[in-house]
């Protein structure tokens, strides 16, 4: 599932050409995707203007000049595309997934591409946006200011849960995901199973600066393509280059002069990969 930075990525390839623009035609495909398409979806679209783009955890968040904006989840296959005018939508994407389409003024199509069908959008009032059901309680952003040591020291403080299923849990921390908290872990030497309140101040200070590392360098590399994920122009993303642990198991160890060998468990249902020598 694309998580934050294929997220933050899709939204900057996304903004330049919609933003200030005027949708002049939407149009689907079917009635739904993971869930039903909000009540007169395409005329609540049709005429407005795109305000801004922006992103809250691993949302794409839309504002028109409605007073509306659009939510819009990936999935596990989901994919946007800039269609240039007199253009085809890209030739690695099936037209028979082609679930959502907007007509820019500029002459530009968006196409919303999605064979799993496990994203979806929603059409909420701007100034509820907050109290939405997708966004209501989700945590600070790994990269903003109130992500800090502080915030990890509450958060930490008493509680017996495993580090990385505490750092998936959105209300902790907005936007994480699998990928990128098992890199952050092996940077910053914690054994995916450590309990949170164990860790003391020195490694929740490294923890944070491992986690802000390891997103701002995967957004830096377009995110991380392991099977559908695709910018909205069609490129792929790099970070899976520089996987450290994640999927790697059985493999060599990355780290200096470790002898160690990748492994793999089973926490909550997800795969964490670690070096048992390198991570305590």
């Amino acid at each position: 599932m694309p998580e934050l930075p294929e997220v933050e990525t899709v939204r900057s390839g996304l903004a330049p050409v919609m933003q200030g623009e005027t949708i002049t035609r939407a149009l689907i495909n079917r009635p739904n995707l993971r869930f039903a398409f909000p009540q007169n979806f395409c005329q609540r679209l049709t005429g407005t203007q795109v305000l801004h783009l922006r992103r809250r955890a691993k949302y794409l968040l839309i504002d028109l000049n409605s007073e509306e904006t659009l939510i819009a989840h990936l999935g596990m296959s989901g994919r946007f595309s800039i269609v240039p005018p007199g253009e085809a939508p890209p030739p690695d994407t099936n037209p028979a997934h082609d679930h959502v389409e907007w007509h820019l003024g500029n002459g530009h199509r968006i196409v919303y591409n999605d064979p799993r069908r496990f994203g979806f959008m929603d059409l909420v009032k701007s100034a509820d946006l907050e109290n939405n059901k997708f966004l209501a309680g989700l945590g600070p952003e790994p990269l903003g200011n109130a992500f800090s040591a502080a915030w990890l020291a509450e958060q930490f403080a008493g509680k017996a849960r495993p580090v990385k299923t505490a750092l998936l849990d959105q209300q902790m921390v907005a936007g994480l995901g699998n990928i990128y908290v098992c890199e952050a872990l092996f940077r910053a030497g914690i054994h995916p199973k450590a309990l949170i309140r164990t860790i003391g101040p020195k490694r929740r200070a490294r923890l944070l600066v491992c986690i802000r590392e390891v997103i701002s360098e995967a957004i830096a590399a377009g995110g991380s393509t392991l099977r559908d994920y695709a910018a909205v122009d069609g490129a792929l993303g790099y970070f899976q280059h520089q996987f450290a642990v994640y999927g790697r198991e059985g493999e060599p160890c990355a780290g200096e002069a470790c002898t160690g060998t990748i492994q793999r468990m089973v926490q909550s249902g997800r795969s964490s990969f670690y070096c048992p020598k390198c991570q305590r």
